[in-house]
This record gives C-alpha cells, structure tokens and sequence, in this order.
C-alpha cells in the first residue's frame, strides 16, 4: 500500500474538532488492513508533520435499509494521530 491508500480520509466531526483543537489530535479513516506503523508514516509523509502517537479502533458495518432492501455498509477503521508537542496543525486543504 502506498501512503494515499492508508489514510482514505480526515473525519471531520465535533468530537473529531475538539480534540484537534485541545488535545492537537488529528481523525483520519484509514484502511482497514493498515497497522500503526504504516498510518504514522503516511501521516508524517503527507502532511511534513512529526507523529508522537497512533490509536486505532474497528467499527463493524451498521445495518442499512432502503425501502424493502436491506444490506451492511463497510467495516472500516478510525485512527487517532497525536502530533509531537510543537508541530504546527495541518489544515486539510493545504494538501
């Protein structure tokens, strides 16, 4: 897997916002195969930033109904990415 396949995405949410804001960590969705090895170092490539910590949690698909049909969605992955003390918060649009 290259860098831009481990991290699909930034999670952008109130809780996600908060602890941006006070505890200078950043959300990503992230590919469900990926380790926190691979997550720290796609973080650090992308956006030029040092990574002191990477807590990952699993989240099963949820039941989804449309009308008379009913499916799963993905399993997928969140990633918690805490910043070194100092490093500047990268705003996603910069990338």
């Amino acid at each position: 897997m290259n860098v831009y396949d481990v991290i699909k995405r930034p999670l952008i949410t109130e809780k996600g916002h908060m602890k941006r804001e006070t505890e200078s960590t950043l959300c990503f969705e992230v590919h469900p195969d990926a380790n926190k090895i691979e997550i720290r170092q796609a973080v650090e490539t992308v956006f030029r930033v040092k990574v002191s910590e990477v807590r990952t949690s699993n989240y099963a698909g949820k039941l989804r109904r449309k009308g008379r049909f009913t499916g799963y969605a993905s399993d997928w992955k969140k990633a918690y990415v805490r910043l070194e003390p100092g490093q500047k918060m990268p705003e996603y649009s910069e990338i």
